[in-house]
C-alpha cells in the first residue's frame, strides 16, 4: 500500500511539473531585456547586460488608441500585436497584448494561440466570439458588449465577429505569453507552402478535389499587422 502512494505521489508531481513548464517559464530577476542582437540562441532571447537597460527598454508609442485600418484586409479585421518582438522588455515576463479592430460585418477569423490564454475586453461595439473545445468539438459562445470580457483557452480555436453592418467594433486581448504565437485554421490547411496534397485534404473534408484546389488558389491573407 505504501509503494503505491507514493507511486501515485510522484505521478501527481511529474505532471504537476510537465505543466509548470509548459508556458513561459517564471523570471529568475526583475527583468531579462531582450538582446535581439546576440548571435545565441536560447528559448526566447538573451538578457541584455543589465546596466545597458534603460526605461526605452520597457517604453512603446504604440498608439493603441488611434484606429486601425479594416479596409485592405479581406476579413475585415486588423489586429495590433505587442508582444517581445516589439517590446524587449517583455522577454521572460509571460505577457502581451493586442488591439483588434474590426470593420462592420468584419472577423477575427479561427484561430489558435499555441502558446496563451488570451482574455478579450470589448471596448467599443458588439462582438459575437467563441471558441471550439477539443474533440467531440463543442461550441462555447456568446454576444458580447462593450465593456464584457471573455477567455480563450490556451490552444483552443477560437473567433471573434462584429455582427453589426454598419458600426465597427475594438476590443484589447491580453495574452499569457511573450509571444503567443497565432495559427489562422485557414490559412494554415489551404494556404501553407508548401501545400498540404489535394488527397490529403479532399479526404479529410469529404469534397471533391477541384474544391480542394480552388481553396488552395485563394489568396491567404494575415491580418496582424
Amino acid at each position: 500500500m505504501a509503494s503505491s502512494s507514493y507511486f501515485l505521489l510522484a505521478v501527481f508531481l511529474a505532471l504537476a511539473s510537465s505543466r509548470a513548464i509548459a508556458s513561459d517559464p517564471s523570471p529568475l530577476q526583475d527583468f531579462c531585456v531582450a538582446d535581439k542582437y546576440s548571435p545565441v540562441k536560447v528559448n526566447g532571447f538573451v538578457c541584455k547586460d543589465p546596466m545597458a537597460v534603460n526605461a526605452d527598454d520597457f517604453f512603446m508609442a504604440a498608439n493603441l488608441d488611434k484606429p486601425r485600418d479594416t479596409m485592405k484586409s479581406k476579413v475585415g479585421s486588423n489586429v495590433t500585436l505587442i508582444n517581445v518582438m516589439q517590446l524587449p522588455g517583455l522577454n521572460t515576463l509571460g505577457i502581451s497584448l493586442a488591439r483588434i479592430d474590426y470593420a462592420p460585418l468584419g472577423e477575427n477569423p479561427p484561430h489558435t494561440h499555441p502558446r496563451a490564454t488570451e482574455i478579450l475586453t470589448v471596448l467599443e461595439g458588439t462582438l459575437y466570439v467563441g471558441f471550439v473545445t477539443s474533440n467531440p468539438n463543442k461550441l462555447l459562445a456568446k454576444v458580447l458588449n462593450k465593456g464584457d470580457v471573455f477567455v480563450f483557452p490556451e490552444g483552443l480555436i477560437h473567433f471573434q465577429f462584429n455582427p453589426i453592418y454598419d458600426k465597427p467594433a475594438v476590443a484589447i486581448a491580453a495574452l499569457s505569453s511573450q509571444n503567443p504565437g497565432a495559427i489562422t485554421i485557414a490559412n494554415a490547411v489551404f494556404g501553407s507552402k508548401p501545400p498540404i496534397s489535394d488527397d490529403v485534404l479532399a479526404k479529410a473534408f469529404q469534397v471533391e478535389k477541384g474544391t480542394i484546389d480552388w481553396l488552395q488558389a485563394q489568396f491567404w491573407e494575415n491580418n496582424h499587422y
